[in-house]
């Protein structure tokens, strides 16, 4: 049994925050890979998720969602 996450806050809330990915790469030097992960649901680190949220100034659940598998 593997949890399953979904990053699809993380796009709801850069567009709240009228934050673009262009500028999360070269304003807040975020990796074009983290962001490449972020958008194929595939692991991202907890440095990240806390560098995300310190940059969006938001939450954890702004950014992903999780959800237990059968």
């Amino acid at each position: 049994m593997h949890p399953i996450t979904c990053n699809e806050p993380f796009f709801n809330t850069l567009k709240k925050k009228h934050i673009t990915q262009y500028q999360l790469i070269n304003q807040y030097h975020v990796s074009a890979g983290q962001l490449s992960r972020m958008r194929s649901n595939t692991h991202i680190s907890t440095h990240t998720i806390d560098m995300l949220c310190n940059i969006l100034d938001c939450q954890v659940d702004e950014i992903l969602c999780f959800y237990k598998s059968n």
